[in-house]
C-alpha cells in the first residue's frame, strides 16, 4: 500500500493507429512513452501498461480489436488518437462520427470523463511521402473534418481533446519533425505534441 503522501500510479493504456504505436520511431520516441516519462514527477503517475495502435487501423477496427483488450487491463487513464485512415480509405464522415461516439461511450462507462484523453490527427500531407497516400488538398480537408468531429464529440462529453494539428504544419520546412520512412512523425515532432499534451493531462490527473 503507498504512503499516505503518494498516490498509486494510474494503468495507462494507449488506443489509435500508427501516431499511437509510433511506426518508424524508437518506443522511447513514440508519444505516449514521451508522455509518461514527462509525468514522472506528477501525483497519480502514469505507467503505460498496453501501447494498443495498430499501423492501419481506423475507427472500426479499433472497436473491434483494442477496445475488447481493454477488460483484462484495467485502465485508469485511456488515451485515444484515430482517424487517418478512415480518410484515406474513404470512411464516410457520418460512419466515423458514429464510430467515435461508439468509442468515447464505452469508455465513458468504465472511466470517469477525466481520465479518457483525446488527441488530434497530424496533417501527412505535408511530408515527403504524404501526396502517395491521395490528393493532399482533398485528404487534409478530410484530416481537418475528422478532427473537428472528434474535437466536438469529446468536449461534449466533458472530455479533454489537444489539438496537434498545427505542430504536424511545421514539417513543411523542418523535415527533422519526419520519421525516415518520410511519412510518419519523427521522435522530435512528437516531444511538441508532447509539450502540448502534457500540461492538459497534469490538469485532468489533478481532478
Amino acid at each position: 500500500m503507498p504512503p499516505p503522501t503518494e498516490r498509486a500510479a494510474l494503468r495507462y493504456v494507449a488506443l489509435g493507429d500508427s501516431y499511437t504505436i509510433g511506426t518508424s520511431v524508437a518506443p522511447d520516441e513514440r508519444w505516449p512513452d514521451q508522455l509518461v516519462a514527462s509525468l514522472r514527477g506528477a501525483a497519480p503517475r502514469l505507467d503505460l501498461v498496453a501501447n494498443l495502435g495498430v499501423n492501419g487501423y481506423t475507427s472500426a477496427d479499433l472497436l473491434r480489436d483494442e477496445f475488447p483488450a481493454l477488460a483484462g487491463l484495467e485502465p485508469g487513464f485511456v488515451s485515444v488518437l484515430i482517424g487517418v485512415n478512415d480518410v484515406v480509405q474513404g470512411v464516410t464522415a457520418a460512419t466515423y462520427e458514429e464510430h467515435v461516439a461508439a468509442i468515447l461511450d464505452a469508455l465513458l462507462e468504465r472511466l470517469p470523463a477525466a481520465r479518457i484523453l483525446t488527441v488530434a490527427t497530424p496533417d501527412y500531407t505535408v511530408t515527403p511521402a504524404g501526396s502517395d497516400y491521395g490528393d493532399p488538398d482533398s485528404q487534409r480537408a478530410g484530416i481537418v473534418a475528422t478532427n473537428a468531429t472528434m474535437e466536438r464529440l469529446a468536449t461534449g462529453r466533458g472530455i479533454a481533446f489537444v489539438d496537434t494539428f498545427d505542430v504536424s504544419l511545421r514539417a513543411v520546412h523542418d523535415r527533422t519533425l519526419v520519421a525516415a520512412d518520410g511519412l510518419h512523425p519523427s521522435g522530435a515532432q512528437y516531444a511538441l505534441w508532447v509539450d502540448r499534451i502534457r500540461p492538459v493531462v497534469e490538469g485532468l490527473l489533478r481532478r
